[in-house]
């Protein structure tokens, strides 16, 4: 039974709280950042216009969701001390060096050449700025391979022993870092911040065209996503079904939630498409399923037996009925970006692609749905690996600070106050940006130009001989 008066509830709220905040920001960051250098690099080998104006364009987007992923991540590490000083004493041999090889490699990496990339390109030349880029857009993707492995390590933890003070001491980084869940959750991470970048795109460009803004930035941007959604959520697809295998070999319990298998079944389980999942009663209600076909996918055999919650002690079971819905959301919308990816092709082979309103409507509504997924997947995963915070070595109850309800509860709603006007107002900088179309001649950050999209004209703004020029 749940209640608020317990500070171990209200401390995983408000990690919750934070984290789905802050993980938004870096999916669309990481995507967007190699989205940046990909069309750098097009207009470097090109010389089209086109492509540095979709650059221009995209590289203020990113400047604002880089910089709020930053503060919405900072606060994360702090209540590792605050909320849950007893995970970070036992596991901190652990998880601190990895997350300080992240600061030192990757956030560095990125904080050392995120200046040159958004004021540098007339300053250091065309090649240097390049650099830049890729070197920003490689800080990203070394993050989230830091971070991923921490958390992997916390799913599916190898490589350590514990000493007498109850610590967990790595004896193989290499086992740690590489823990059996890492390179299925780093892949699966990656394509999942392409295709939430991928949608975004897609997304701004169907708005101008159903604003009658189809010039040809729209026109690029709007085709390129749309690649992008037919190449990648195959490739998520595939990567999404390893990842649930490996899951169903290191964290059996997350499966049985995720399928709604509360009894075991000896010749074959069936996929629970709907239901709901009742934790008292040990049943899912109201089951639409298909006879076996969760066997087939999880073990590739019709027949094979698949056990379920019985199998282990009630006090291990996760929440079944968050675990349950959420992966319902995160497959459902793969495969919605897959129709959609699929519509664009029918749409691109009848030379359609760019007046079927059908279509702009569609990539409209999708979207912001790739953010969706991402906190989805999230929430499987995390709510999944309940009620352990290392998973199998170190309970949730077992993991939290000696602080009182009041205590908790009350920096809770501060964060929520706090978030909701901070964050609300950057996500509306973001929209109205987004809401300006990418133009011919597009200034970039340091043009001189009034930044129209927020009715402002920022007073660093004010030096043109910075403009980043069309010939260059």
């Amino acid at each position: 039974m749940f209640s608020f008066a317990d500070p171990v509830l209200l401390a995983r709220m408000q990690f919750a709280f934070t984290m789905s905040f802050h993980i938004i920001f870096p999916a669309f960051s990481i995507g967007l950042a190699s989205y940046l250098a990909v069309l750098e690099g097009l207009w470097l080998k090109t010389g089209k216009d086109v492509y540095l104006n979709l650059f221009k364009y995209w590289i203020k987007i990113f400047a604002v969701a880089f910089g709020m992923g930053v503060v919405s991540g900072i606060v994360m590490s702090y209540q590792f001390g605050t909320n849950w000083s007893v995970f970070s004493d036992k596991a901190g041999p652990v998880v601190g060096p990895l997350m300080a090889y992240e600061v030192l490699s990757a956030f560095f990496l990125e904080a050392g050449f995120l200046g040159v990339m958004l004021f540098g390109m007339k300053k250091v030349g065309r090649g240097l700025h390049f650099f830049a880029t890729l070197m920003v857009a490689v800080g990203t993707l070394m993050s989230a391979f830091w971070i991923l492995s921490v958390n992997s390590w916390m799913q599916t933890p190898t490589g350590f022993t514990t000493n007498a003070d109850g610590q967990f001491v790595p004896l193989d980084w290499l086992d740690v870092i590489f823990n059996p869940s890492f390179p299925y959750r780093l892949v699966h991470m990656v394509l999942a911040a392409y295709l939430t970048t991928a949608l975004v795109v897609g997304g701004v460009a169907a708005w101008h065209y159903l604003r009658g803004r189809a010039g040809a930035e729209t026109r690029k941007m709007f085709s390129m996503a749309m690649w992008m959604l037919v190449l990648v959520t195959p490739l998520q697809i595939l990567a999404g079904d390893e990842h649930g295998l490996n899951t169903m070999e290191y964290q059996p319990a997350k499966v049985m939630a995720m399928e709604g298998h509360f009894q075991s079944y000896p010749d074959g389980a069936p996929l629970i498409l709907f239901g709901w999942p009742n934790m008292e009663t040990g049943t899912v209600d109201y089951a639409l399923e298909i006879p076996k076909l969760s066997s087939l996918i999880l073990k590739r055999d019709l027949n094979a037996p698949l056990n379920g919650l019985d199998s282990i002690p009630r006090e291990d079971w996760p929440p079944v009925p968050i675990v349950f819905w959420s992966f319902r959301i995160m497959v459902s919308l793969g495969f919605a970006m897959l129709g959609l990816g699929l519509l664009s092709l029918l749409a691109r082979w009848r030379g359609r692609l760019h007046d079927w309103r059908g279509l702009h409507y569609l990539a409209l509504v999708m979207g912001p749905t790739g953010f969706v997924a991402v906190l989805a997947g999230w929430v499987t995963t995390e709510v999944g690996r309940q009620p352990f915070t290392v998973y199998g070595a170190l309970r949730t109850t077992d993991s939290v600070s000696p602080l009182a309800a009041p205590a908790v509860g009350a920096s809770l709603v501060a964060f929520i106050v706090v978030y909701g006007i901070v964050f609300a107002a950057g996500s509306f900088y973001l929209l109205r940006l987004m809401n300006v179309a990418p133009k011919p001649h597009e200034p970039g950050l340091t043009s001189g130009q009034p930044v129209r999209a927020a009715g402002i004209t920022p007073a660093s703004a004010v030096n043109p001989d910075q403009m980043i020029s069309q010939e260059e």
